[in-house]
């Protein structure tokens, strides 16, 4: 395993589709690995590869001390609204309000090709919703209806 460097907004990689992935192989388990231990840190709660400079449809969050491993993940359904605060490890320095759905159901495939469905609500499935974002090349930022300035 290896830490990776984070991709910082600017950097028109983050702006890009990431492509399916299509092989479950050791570069895959390779990927997730390193994201795992680059996540871990840098203390956040996901990580998708556009993020360490990878366009493939992959990413990881860990919630309530389980790591979920998403590959190629889709929303298939979502229902309600809630806003609540983001941030991001590419775009340092501030959070924002970001309104979206209170309750999601996603489907995505393990490292090993294994397919899950997961159902999430709240926080939960905002962190889902912010990592999917990623792949197909959107921040929080685009969403954010009130910038929150950290003082951190």
């Amino acid at each position: 395993m290896a830490k990776r460097n984070i991709i910082k907004m600017g950097d028109p990689i983050l702006r890009k589709t990431s492509k399916p992935v299509e092989v479950f192989d050791g570069k895959l388990y390779q990927l997730i690995d390193d994201m795992t231990e680059t996540l871990h840190a840098v203390g956040g709660l996901g990580l998708a590869a556009p993020q360490v400079g990878i366009l493939k449809r992959v990413c990881i969050v860990e919630y309530d001390d389980k790591l979920y491993e998403l590959v190629n993940p889709v929303l298939l359904r979502s229902s309600g609204k809630c806003v609540d605060n983001e941030g991001c490890l590419s775009v340092p320095g501030f959070r924002g309000l970001v309104e979206r759905p209170q309750e999601i159901d996603i489907r995505y495939y393990d490292r090993n090709g294994v397919p899950h469905e997961q159902h999430a609500e709240g926080y939960f499935a905002r962190v889902f919703l912010h990592e999917m974002d990623h792949l197909d090349g959107i921040l929080f930022a685009d969403k954010m209806i009130k910038k929150i300035i950290d003082r951190d």
